[in-house]
């Protein structure tokens, strides 16, 4: 692993107490892990009563005070007359869950010193929100916990995994990839625990079990939550037994395998919808670690395109980026994150003349920006309806992206947020080329 000397770097928090003055009261901390409130007997604050789902909320400390985010519950999390999705709490107040009152005081800003390193494994950033990345990854990497990792599509969730075998006394054994996205439901249990010959049709070899390949090493499974609801008891059963069972066998087999997975999905609102079982939930967030999204760490832009063109052997070739195409690259904000900056440096790269300057921004449809003292006036450089037409298409893009993130690519949510009918937002996406993900 790389390192990379820097001023040591501290990340402030201002976390606090968190009370439940039912039954003689109970308290925890809040810090900078996140801290879930909820039914299920796994939560870091167990509230049982009437309308409070399995997993309610979160509570996290941040450098501007307690972020109080919802997971999607039934009730809602109330401040004040205030139902909220997500809240910041700078001071003492009370919240509730569903009809159950909480107390939050705050405490002290507390530092914690993060690494100073701008690698590890194959991950690259300077920014704090990395550095905290890489601070969790090198206290997980040495243990057996199995890992959660959470983060948009693109923003390196595979790397992750496989830094931390890299990091971990594993590393001399398999990394094994699942993708449970692209499992067909009806073959879900086969392709993870195996399949004897003749066991269904099709089935006309024996495959053993990627937790058996992955035997001395890591097993990563990709996009964890596109697993159907009918397998997720089975895949908990041979996490906490360590043994899988072949399609078609009677004979249970030992496998010694590191558990990583990732997702795009919020899980924890597809706990509370019934979509994602709460035990095999905390049976793989035994360690959690959230990838931030590119537009959340513009300063990584410039740094990240040196080594991706260093990867692309074209080290020599950062000369070519002026400061323009910097400029234009830090105000965009990144929909596809670290894959989008990488196919947008590699497209420019391989279309550019020896010696030219490589256009990144141009080969993600950034424009070029006007010259300073010279604004454009629309209705002299083109006709109305051609100006009125480029305007709308670059509304249209912006707004259509947005909701992408904000629902995960849900295209019921963001018929619902719109008022268009699901055929009409995806007619949308489509032209816009933004991801169409789930919720047909």
């Amino acid at each position: 692993m790389a390192t990379t000397i820097f001023s040591t770097q501290m990340l402030e928090f201002r976390g606090g107490r968190l009370f439940h003055d039912v039954d003689g009261g109970r308290e925890v901390t809040v810090g900078p892990e996140p801290l879930v409130i909820g039914r299920d007997p796994a939560c870091g604050l167990v509230v049982d009563e009437s309308g409070v789902s399995a997993m309610h909320a979160e509570l996290t400390a941040t450098a501007s005070g307690v972020r109080l985010r919802d997971l999607g519950s039934k009730n809602g999390t109330w401040v004040g007359d205030l139902r909220v999705s997500e809240a910041l709490l700078t001071k003492s107040t009370a919240f509730w869950v569903a009809r159950t009152q909480l107390r939050f005081e705050v405490a002290r800003t507390q530092k914690v010193e993060l690494p100073e390193i701008e690698r590890f494994g194959p991950l690259y950033g300077t920014s704090a929100a990395m550095r905290d990345v890489f601070r969790r990854l090198e206290r997980a990497a040495p243990t057996e916990l199995t890992v959660l990792v959470q983060g948009e599509t693109g923003t390196g969730k595979e790397l992750v995994a496989a830094a931390l075998h890299d990091a971990s006394k594993r590393k001399g054994g398999p990394f094994v990839v699942v993708d449970c996205g692209a499992i067909a439901p009806t073959l879900a249990e086969a392709t993870l625990f195996g399949h004897e010959k003749g066991a269904f049709t099709g089935a006309t070899t024996t495959r053993l079990s990627p937790f058996i390949e992955a035997n001395g090493g890591t097993i990563f499974l990709d996009e964890l939550g596109e697993l159907p609801l009918d397998v997720q008891p089975k895949l908990l059963r041979a996490l906490a037994e360590r043994r899988v069972k072949r399609v078609g066998s009677n004979t249970y087999e030992d496998f010694d395998a590191r558990v990583v997975a990732a997702t795009r999905r919020d899980l924890e609102a597809a706990v509370n919808q019934g979509a994602f079982r709460s035990d095999l939930y905390f049976r793989l967030a035994q360690v959690r670690t959230h990838v931030p999204a590119l537009r959340q760490r513009l300063d990584d832009v410039p740094g990240l395109i040196k080594v991706i063109l260093a990867d692309l052997g074209a080290k020599d070739a950062w000369r070519r980026v002026s400061r323009a195409t910097l400029d234009r690259l830090l105000r965009y904000d990144w929909p596809g994150n670290v894959r989008e900056l990488r196919n947008a440096v590699a497209v420019a790269l391989a279309l550019a003349d020896d010696g030219e300057q490589l256009d990144i921004a141009g080969a993600v449809g950034l424009k070029a920006a006007p010259a300073k003292g010279k604004p454009v006036d629309v209705t002299a450089n083109r006709g109305y309806h051609d100006a009125k037409r480029e305007a709308l298409h670059h509304f249209e893009r912006a707004y259509f992206a947005q909701l992408v993130d904000a629902t995960d690519g849900n295209i019921a949510e963001i018929s619902r947020r719109t008022g268009l009918q699901r055929t009409h937002v995806r007619k949308y996406l489509r032209l816009h080329g933004l991801r169409e993900l789930r919720g047909a």
